[in-house]
């Protein structure tokens, strides 16, 4: 993967980064495109632990990429001048052109930049739209707020909320990805409206959960107490206490009854498993721990998984997964764990 990178780089030969210097940007460039596989991970991983100046060129190059992402510029400002480490980097190697080569080579990623902010790589940070979000939670983190007055929204794990301008017969806000529970008290003036993926549920009164993770993925909505209109393109459903519905694609599903006391356990601090794929499985451990599993062996995911755990206690499951499939588990820095 070594070469790789150096023939991805090939185009600033005539730089004075060093190889190793370029190599560390190739790295950079792959991983914060999203598209990195475990083996490729793993890959930079060696490289790095290959000689204590791959670290070092690594870690210059990570944190320069960091300050120039959109997710920099969202963090220090619209206005953040992204100069200033350039040429700190650059001071370093005490060499002007080799100054100016580096932000050549970082202009070449932009775009990689730029789809790391919107789709970032592996979940590892939140995406641009998310970090807009008027409410949101970060990874392992669930807190209650209020919205429009008397309407009480408990937030789970990595959840999102932006607030919608209301309208004369109703209070707006959307849930932009994660997991949610609304409830509204009957004496509100207005109706309650949230907007999640290419839906939209209205409740006058009672209490729902809803669950998405943003546009093209199925949407859940569970009606715990009082009655519920889903709509999706021109589909609607009618809920009542005790079912849930599921829309996608500007499609209903079927109507299901549900035990409402299961669907609730998130708000315990409790995540349950029952003859769940590993493969959704592992994305569920993903929303409760920093980092990110990785399940290298597709097939793997079709295995089933039953278990009932602590959501502060991820660790625990990730051991049984380990001990049950026999499964080798790999670990990374930053919290990254490959399972084959």
């Amino acid at each position: 993967m070594a070469s790789a990178v150096s023939r991805q780089m090939s185009e600033h030969h005539r730089s004075n980064l060093s190889q190793i210097e370029q190599q560390a940007v190739g790295w950079v460039q792959k991983l914060a495109s999203g598209a990195a596989t475990a083996e490729e991970i793993a890959s930079a991983q060696r490289w790095r632990m290959q000689d204590p100046h791959h670290q070092t060129a690594y870690e210059e190059a990570e944190r320069i990429w960091q300050r120039m992402a959109v997710v920099g510029r969202a963090k220090y400002g619209a206005d953040a001048n992204f100069m200033a480490p350039l040429q700190e980097y650059g001071r370093q190697r005490a060499v002007m052109t080799r100054r100016v080569m580096l932000g050549a080579a970082f202009a070449s990623i932009g775009g990689a930049a730029i789809y790391g902010a919107i789709r970032p790589p592996l979940g590892l940070w939140p995406s641009v739209s998310e970090m807009r979000a008027d409410f949101r939670t970060g990874t392992g983190e669930q807190r209650t707020v209020a919205f429009a007055g008397d309407v009480e929204i408990a937030l789970n794990t990595q959840t999102s909320l932006a607030v919608r301008p209301a309208t004369a017969t109703e209070e707006r806000i959307e849930l932009i990805a994660g997991e949610a529970s609304f409830k509204a008290p009957g004496s509100a003036s207005r109706a309650l409206a949230v907007f999640a993926a290419d839906g939209k549920i209205v409740s006058e009164a009672g209490q729902f959960e809803l669950r998405t993770f943003g546009a093209g993925a199925q949407t859940v909505v569970t009606c715990l107490e009082g009655r519920l209109r889903v709509e999706s393109g021109t589909q609607v459903a009618e809920l009542n206490a005790r079912q849930r519905v599921s829309y996608g694609g500007l499609r209903v599903g079927e109507i299901d009854a549900i035990d409402p006391a299961a669907v609730s356990e998130w708000r315990r601090g409790i995540v349950t498993f029952r003859n769940t794929p590993l493969s959704e499985a592992v994305e569920e451990m993903n929303r409760y721990r920093s980092g990110r599993i990785i399940l290298s062996n597709a097939a793997q995911g079709q295995r089933l998984l039953s278990g009932r755990f602590r959501i502060d206690q991820m660790e625990q499951a990730l051991a049984q997964v380990e001990n049950t499939f026999k499964l080798t588990v790999t670990r990374y820095p930053a919290g990254i764990v490959v399972l084959s």
